[in-house]
């Protein structure tokens, strides 16, 4: 009996990585960022994305990371899959964080990051056709994931909790 050796690629903050059996994804920090997995159902290929703000039209410099803004990093991810062989018609979401990590006193719906993150990537995802099959999104917790493209499971660690497996 063989074993494979497994490699954990790690996805930093406003980043993105796609990866193939029997390499590991994972990202940590999400707070009100969101980490969102896209993967091929039927290969074993994904993709990971770790976005900061909603919206590219909120950056202040015309030559801004794309893989910053929910709404360009998942262009990016969804184009870059299909690059590297993936299905559309196979491809699945799962999404991790967008908590709102401080209370707020004001009403602003500008402060709602965590929120509104989550709102961007599900319209992002929606736009492309690609179902969100799981998710672990909101409260007041930062979050680290990992995704095995074998299993198609996200694990999910909060901070003092157990991991979940979704």
């Amino acid at each position: 009996m063989t074993s494979i050796e497994t490699t954990v690629v790690k996805v930093g903050i406003a980043d993105l990585k796609i990866i193939q059996f029997p390499q590991l994804i994972r990202t940590s920090g999400l707070g009100s960022c969101v980490g969102t997995v896209i993967y091929d159902d039927k290969k074993e290929i994904a993709g990971l994305s770790h976005v900061l703000l909603p919206y590219s039209q909120q950056g202040k410099q015309a030559n801004t990371n794309p893989y910053k803004y929910a709404d360009t990093a998942i262009s990016y991810l969804y184009n870059e899959l299909l690059k590297r062989g993936a299905n559309q018609s196979s491809l699945k979401a799962k999404l991790a964080g967008g908590a709102q990590m401080f209370q707020l006193r004001t009403g602003s719906d500008l402060m709602r990051i965590g929120p509104r993150n989550v709102e961007s990537v599900e319209l992002a995802l929606a736009e492309f056709g690609i179902p969100i099959v799981s998710k672990d999104v909101g409260g007041n917790l930062g979050r680290t994931i990992e995704f095995d493209p074998r299993s198609k499971l996200l694990a999910v660690r909060k901070i003092n909790q157990e991991v979940i497996m979704i």
